[in-house]
């Protein structure tokens, strides 16, 4: 039985412990001609003034005022002006920190995410890495600031739980920029799923 992820559980101050919670969670996102649903894979933790590799490192902008919303807000932006990114807003609202959906397994709507992407329905391609599994689920910059317990996206929990052995840590993607903070294991992926993203630390 799946039921909404609760705010609880995205406001405690570790995004690090969220970011290994929310592996094996399903992602939903609902449309008029039926949803689309994918399982978490793959994540980052970001965290706000102590991790350089954060968007909210110098504080608050206009562009990651998301992420000092609510816990559970959907922290959502452009990488290089084109690739939709999501992020799950993870600490009590004021504090930035957020874990960005790295990879996800299809569950459903799989044919809709292949006509987005424009490659075969089991292909790894289709939702391996961030901004492919945005273009897939169809995740637009208007949701950005929306509620991931009420709003078009939500994050549901059907009471699979990932072993902590299956569990792999790493460091995160495309922060070499961030200085000791690019050294840290922030990154979070289900050893073996062949939905995980090729993407190199």
């Amino acid at each position: 039985m799946r039921r909404i992820v609760p705010r609880h559980f995205y406001s405690g101050p570790n995004p690090v412990k969220v970011a290994r919670g929310l592996l094996g969670k399903i992602v939903r996102v609902k449309g008029k001609s039926g949803d689309c649903a994918a399982r978490i894979v793959e994540t980052e933790a970001y965290g706000g003034a102590q991790d350089r590799a954060s968007h909210a490192w110098k504080g608050r902008t206009v562009r990651n005022e998301s992420m000092f919303g609510r816990p559970g807000t959907a922290y959502i932006y452009l990488c290089y002006g084109i690739h939709r990114m999501m992020n799950v807003v993870t600490a009590p609202e004021g504090v930035a920190a957020a874990v960005l959906i790295r990879g996800v397994e299809p569950l459903e709507g799989v044919e809709k995410m292949a006509r987005r992407r424009g490659v075969s329905a089991s292909e790894f391609r289709l939702t391996a890495g961030p901004g492919a599994l945005a273009q897939a689920l169809g995740i637009c910059m208007d949701w950005c600031g929306s509620d991931l317990v009420c709003g078009p996206i939500s994050i549901e929990d059907d009471g699979v739980k990932v072993p902590k052995g299956k569990i792999e840590t790493g460091r995160r993607v495309g922060v070499n920029y961030a200085g000791p903070a690019a050294r840290f294991p922030w990154r979070f992926w289900i050893r073996g799923n062949r939905w995980v993203s090729r993407a190199r630390a």
